[in-house]
């Protein structure tokens, strides 16, 4: 049984993100199971730190998108948004190259707030990251 408010393809969910922060770190939705959102991310230049391996902020940003996406696929986009409130991340192990691939799944999905866990993968299915993002679900406002 699906989780979904608001039901997307990951084409819709690629399309929203052009001209963003997501499409210039180069993550792209791979998948929308019935309690998750799954993308991917390139270990490259962009998004490597001065040491050439993955930057901590960039799987924070990949966790955050994959996150907040999930997050507002629950709600009713007429009548509320999930907006970022808090976020923590624990980085396991570096990745030089490559790719990762984030997985979001709720842990707690209320009227006001949701939390998400999104585990942070390697091409070995290795652990690299994991991250709790509390998001905060407000009115939306028609102006």
């Amino acid at each position: 049984m699906s989780i979904w408010r608001n039901a997307a393809t990951v084409e819709e969910l690629q399309g929203r993100a052009r001209n963003t922060l997501i499409e210039w770190l180069g993550i792209r939705f791979t998948e929308i199971g019935p309690d998750f959102v799954r993308a991917t991310m390139p270990v490259d230049a962009h998004t490597h730190q001065p040491m050439g391996v993955l930057h901590g902020g960039a799987s924070v940003a990949l966790a955050e998108t994959v996150g907040s996406t999930a997050a507002n696929l629950c709600v009713d986009p007429k009548r509320e948004m999930c907006l970022g409130q808090e976020i923590n991340a624990n980085h396991l192990r570096p990745v030089y190259a490559g790719q990762v691939t984030a997985t979001a799944r709720p842990l707690h999905r209320g009227n006001r707030s949701q939390v998400w866990q999104i585990e942070i993968r390697d091409e070995h299915e290795r652990l690299v990251c994991v991250s709790r993002l509390t998001m905060a679900v407000v009115a939306v406002n028609h102006k």
